[in-house]
């Protein structure tokens, strides 16, 4: 039988709770229903139970859930009660319950339980904040959504949250309160509208750091430890000076981190003060203890049998004496920051000890020398199980695993997993932020594990919409490139996603068009030539007419035209030494040159034509990783040779004679005899063309990157007697998109000048018309930093600045490496699936345009767009 518990009755559950008993009684009694205090533990027998107060819950289902039934024999007060009464509340349902004895009779009871519903949410808002964005988070991240019960809990947590917020990001003294009022919505049953009221007031920063007890390293060495914590400094805009209190408790760990790197192993920060100076500012203060200086003294190894010491000693590289350093100890046996860098965990592990592992122990400390013991365990050699790919619904799976490093049964090497995750990136096919392999069923007694590659698919189809100004005139260009193609599946529905899709090839359309110039193109690219080994066959057609143009009138006379034809067909091999980043590649190409009354003072034979037959050799390396869009490590170049055969040897025409006559034309002003010279000298052209261009890529710190690159080219001619032809030539300036590019010239990008204005200058042989006829060598030079803003899926965009210079000329004669026209400035790129990359630069141009005099070309805006789909 239940015990009397009366004290338990009272008890205050979190909200004010309290039972009150009245009896009610009549029929004979003089007086009316009168109050009667319950004594304590008094037996009573249930003769009814009614529950009022709520309108969302059925009657019958609130008596079952409390236990309660008529007839049932209870305690009142008792534990039976108490207990009812914390398992209502712990519901989280309601925001008052009140138990009444509405009636007593003798030993019989009739009950009450009167509960107040917690009241539902109706709305949001948020004051105080003017970005619409950041509101929304608030709502989002504390999930305040319609519906949700509005307990004293959730107005808690939320308010504990927004204010954590922004005291994260500054605002120590952020307030936020939380009020409800009753919805004016009259369907709403029990609904209210929560206000959050949110007042950050003003940023805290960082008045003043005092560091104390510091001998080794200066009080400024010691702030620069303290990368996210600085103290206030007009000059210092790039870093503002907030105190966050995370972030200090990281800066106190990289001070420390500083000290054990020079030999300070016992250094601590044995206390730390954040005095409030006003509501605005703080100033910090810290004791450093440094302890003494520490040396490595001997360092042996235990349990390795397939390297020897002299073998682990060498990756190593600490010698005896050298200053004690842990955090260069752990470098040299496994580096977090650097995957694929040179350490004693990737040397096993590059040879199949996927299961090796190493315990470093100090064995001996005397003085200021610390002996190490390297205690190493080398498990068994591990072998891929399963190698599989999953996410891929567009690109067929051979394309996938052409490109894989790793095979079912082949010993397991960690520079294999990493270089297949580089492969993957590079296609262009998925994105490489989620490009990370996992290992799956590790068995270390079996020797095996299983490992699964994972990929999100990316929109590979581009359209390319460019606008721009190019010779004189407005360019626009439309392409659609296919970069993951099928040909195969052009037949195949099953294929079409939306066009045939999967095989990895490439597809690419471009139409270029102003008011004076078309160009048409179409070019095929089949990355793995019949399907076994990575060799590229590229092949391409493209046709192109310029008219003549008046820059001064903006009209096309249609009746001069120049019109170019051709094609290419060509092959590239990766090779495996001198490693396997390199590719050779050959290609051969054709063009047909036909004028027809163009006579603009660059060809001396307005009615002609000329052929021009080439063969393109080239070696390049590329180990750039992983993200083909945002690299962050490794490099690239690539040393080009184009030539044509040397008809001057076999065709029996004397050169030096047709420039004797060459000369007397000119002298005699007769454009028809020079006309049919230079018809002659270049019928077929005869050149070799040379070009090397090299970047690389280093991350500097944190996610800053720094691309550096050199570029160089140079076009000449077998026979100096005929000469150098007038096409394929190089035009520096500008975005490097070039506009037209009717005679095979290369356009070569400076920012902070016009498009191709920066040529050497040359007047027409037969007037003093100043003619544009490009450079026969150019150099140029580099240096951007890079920090990404985002880098997801869905955008990612960079800011960047540059520094660069470069030069062009007509000859050795003239070359001058460091003569340069130099530019500064900074650029932004954006990269998104639904529109392709965008960009855009600000460069300035501290030099004046050659054949100019007016100073610096001052500053210029250079854009790119595109959509991708």
């Amino acid at each position: 039988m239940e015990k009397p518990a009366s004290n338990l009755l009272n008890a205050s559950m979190k909200k004010r709770l309290f039972i009150l008993f009245i009896g009610c009684f009549a029929f004979g009694f003089h007086s009316s229903a009168q109050d009667m205090l319950l004594s304590s533990g008094e037996k009573y027998t249930i003769a009814g139970i009614e529950v009022t107060g709520t309108s969302n819950y059925n009657e019958q289902t609130v008596i079952a859930y409390t236990g309660l039934r008529v007839g049932e024999e209870i305690y009142v007060p008792g534990q039976k009660i108490s207990k009812i009464l914390k398992k209502l509340w712990d519901l989280g349902l309601f925001s008052d319950i009140n138990f009444y004895a509405k009636k007593i009779e003798g030993d019989r009871i009739w009950l009450q339980l009167e509960i107040k519903e917690v009241p539902t949410l109706v709305d949001v808002r948020v004051e105080g904040i003017k970005k619409k964005s950041k509101r929304e988070d608030i709502i989002k991240e504390n999930e305040l959504k319609a519906g949700t019960k509005v307990t004293e809990n959730l107005i808690t947590t939320t308010k504990n949250y927004v204010e954590n917020k922004y005291k994260d990001d500054g605002y120590l003294n952020a307030k936020v309160e939380l009020r409800t009022i009753p919805t004016t919505d009259t369907t709403a049953n029990n609904g209210v509208n929560l206000i959050v009221h949110v007042d950050r007031n003003e940023r805290v920063k960082v008045k003043n750091i005092q560091i104390e007890g510091n001998d080794v390293f200066s009080d400024a060495k010691v702030r620069r430890q303290m990368k996210n914590t600085k103290k206030r400094n007009l000059f210092r805009f790039w870093k503002r000076s907030k105190f966050i209190a995370e972030k200090y408790q990281e800066d106190k760990k990289a001070i420390i981190q500083k000290y054990k790197e020079n030999g300070y192993r016992d250094a601590r920060i044995i206390s730390d003060s954040v005095i409030l100076v006003n509501k605005k500012l703080v100033s910090l203060n810290l004791k450093v203890e440094e302890g003494e200086k520490y040396y490595f003294g001997d360092i042996s190894f235990l349990g390795n049998s397939i390297y020897s010491d002299k073998q682990l000693h060498r990756i190593l590289q600490i010698q005896k004496g050298d200053v004690y350093n842990a955090t260069l100890l752990q470098k040299r046996i496994a580096d977090q920051e650097k995957p694929d860098g040179t350490n004693i965990t990737n040397l096993y592990q590059n040879n199949g000890y996927l299961f090796s592992n190493f315990n470093v122990v100090e064995t001996q400390v005397y003085n200021d020398t610390i002996d190490f013991e390297i205690r190493v365990h080398e498990g068994k050699i591990a072998y891929f199980n399963h190698v599989d790919v999953v996410g891929n619904d567009k690109t067929n799976d051979h394309v996938i695993y052409r490109n894989l490093w790793t095979l079912p049964g082949q010993k397991y090497n960690k520079s294999d997993v990493m270089r297949s995750v580089r492969e993957l990136g590079q296609l262009g096919f998925f994105d490489a932020a989620h490009l990370i392999p996992d290992f799956k069923n590790v068995d270390p007694n079996a020797g095996t594990v299983d490992l699964e590659y994972s990929v999100m698919e990316k929109g590979a189809s581009q359209i390319q919409l460019q606008g721009g100004y190019g010779g004189g005139g407005f360019v626009g260009t439309l392409g659609l490139s296919f970069n993951n193609f099928s040909l195969r599946g052009i037949f195949d529905k099953e294929y079409w996603k939306p066009i045939p899709m999967g095989d990895g090839q490439t597809l690419s359309l471009r139409a270029q068009a102003s008011s004076f110039y078309q160009t048409y193109s179409i070019s095929f690219s089949e990355p793995w030539l019949g399907g076994q080994k990575p060799v590229q066959l590229t092949t391409s057609f493209s046709h192109s007419i310029q008219y003549q143009y008046n820059f001064r009138t903006r009209d096309a006379n249609r009746s001069q035209s120049f019109l170019i034809t051709g094609g290419s067909i060509g092959l590239a091999k990766r090779l495996t030494v001198p490693d396997d980043y390199f590719t050779l590649s050959t290609a051969l190409s054709f063009k047909h040159y036909d004028l027809r009354n163009y006579d603009v003072g660059l060809f001396n034979f307005p009615n002609g034509y000329s052929n021009n037959f080439a063969v393109t050799l080239g070696l390049s390396r590329d180990n750039t990783a992983i993200d083909p869009i945002f690299p962050t490590q490794g490099s690239r170049f690539s040393i080009i040779a184009k030539l044509t055969p040397p008809y001057s040897v076999f065709n029996g025409v004397n050169y030096k004679t047709l420039q004797a006559n060459r000369v007397t034309a000119i002298e005699n002003q007769d454009a028809d005899a020079l006309a049919e010279i230079d018809q002659k000298r270049f019928n077929w052209l005869e050149y070799y063309k040379l070009k090397f261009d090299a970047e690389w890529f280093n991350t500097i710190v944190g996610k800053l990157v720094l691309r550096s690159s050199v570029e160089f080219g140079f076009l000449d001619a077998y026979n100096q007697a005929r000469g150098i032809p007038p096409f394929e030539r190089f035009y520096m300036g500008g975005d490097g998109l070039g506009g037209y590019s009717l005679d095979g010239r290369e356009t070569i990008q400076l920012r902070g000048y016009p498009n191709q204005s920066i040529v050497p200058v040359n007047r027409s042989i037969l007037s003093e018309e100043t003619i544009n006829d490009g450079a026969t060598i150019y150099n140029k030079y580099t240096m951007e930093l890079r920090y990404p803003i985002s880098l997801k899926p869905s955008a990612k965009i960079f800011v960047l600045s540059f520094l660069e210079g470069g030069a062009a000329f007509d000859g050795f004669k003239d070359y001058n490496p460091f003569q340069l026209s130099r530019s500064a400035g900074v650029g932004l790129r954006l990269f998104m699936p639904a529109f392709g990359l965008l960009g855009i630069d600000f460069g300035y141009g501290f030099d004046p345009i050659p054949g100019t005099f007016d100073g610096a070309n001052g500053w210029e805006t250079h854009f790119i767009i595109g959509q991708q789909f």
